[in-house]
């Protein structure tokens, strides 16, 4: 069988199992020498280009993908965003393309504060790093900055490291939950920015998403409790003992959170500048806010 063969009965096989055709090419880019224009010309030099050994690879990943719900990032173990290549693996949540934002959002504050070389030389907390993707693009983005990222799972930390040393970026990792590795460097009160993207789905949802992220995704990084907001909550009572005055504070959420989390920032008294962000899609998906 040729490349062409393949690609056409599994094109076919994609819409029977209700994958889209993005992730077949998408996979086969990632996996082989070729290009877009490759695929979308149909470029008859393809079968030359990919031996038969890497058709057998891209098949029996392909396979899994279908079968088993497998995503395809994790068949092929690495995935872009924004400007990094990340590794990925089960241990970690597959970074997303809408929390790519947080960056931008952190940097917009940034630039329109009167004090922004304070908060480019400072101290920042990413908490609950996962694949590091955040804690990364806050030091490609801040070069002077000292960039703390936590993480409750070591396998997920084993990654974060891995992509921190990929990208060339030194970042301070430290296992345990939330706050409780910053208390042991004695960070209260010196931290300028807190990121987080938190789990944050009732725990009775997450069995209840795509097989994709139930089956494979790592559910302490999804399940935030009953509400979804157990980890959000925490995030909210106890920023204000390790930041500056004026200091950052920025989550994510999902959708219909958002007003919620205003109003328990507003409840705790610590809390100016709350705002609501909308994601590409329009939903109101991140909330920041500064200390008083």
């Amino acid at each position: 069988m040729n490349f062409w063969e393949w690609y056409d009965r599994n094109f076919l096989a994609a819409k029977q199992h209700d994958v889209t055709i993005y992730e077949l090419d998408w996979l086969v880019l990632r996996l082989t020498s070729l290009d877009k224009l490759d695929l979308r010309l149909r470029s008859p030099n393809i079968s030359q280009k990919i031996t038969p050994e890497t058709l057998t690879n891209l098949d029996q990943l392909w396979q899994k993908r279908l079968s088993d719900r497998i995503p395809v990032q994790y068949l092929s173990g690495s995935v872009t965003w924004r400007d990094l290549e990340l590794q990925v693996s089960p241990a970690v949540l597959i970074p997303r393309p809408e929390t790519e934002l947080i960056i931008d959002i952190v940097a917009d504050f940034v630039s329109n504060n009167g004090q922004d070389k304070i908060y480019e030389n400072g101290i920042w907390a990413d908490l609950g790093t996962g694949s590091g993707a955040i804690a990364i693009a806050l030091t490609k983005h801040f070069p002077q900055a000292q960039i703390h990222a936590v993480d409750f799972s070591k396998a997920a930390l084993e990654i974060a490291q891995i992509n921190a040393d990929n990208n060339d970026q030194k970042i301070y990792f430290h296992h345990g939950s939330w706050f409780e590795p910053l208390a042991k460097q004695n960070l209260q009160g010196k931290i300028m920015g807190i990121v987080s993207n938190p789990p944050y789905i009732p725990s009775i949802e997450v069995l209840n998403l795509q097989p994709e992220v139930t089956n494979h995704e790592p559910h302490l990084a999804l399940d935030g409790g009953d509400d979804g907001l157990e980890a959000i909550r925490e995030l909210v009572n106890t920023a204000p003992k390790y930041l500056i005055s004026d200091g950052f504070w920025i989550v994510e959420l999902m959708a219909g959170q958002a007003e919620i989390v205003r109003s328990l920032l507003q409840a705790n008294g610590n809390y100016t500048n709350i705002q609501i962000h909308q994601d590409y899609a329009e939903i109101a998906r991140f909330v920041s806010a500064q200390t008083n």
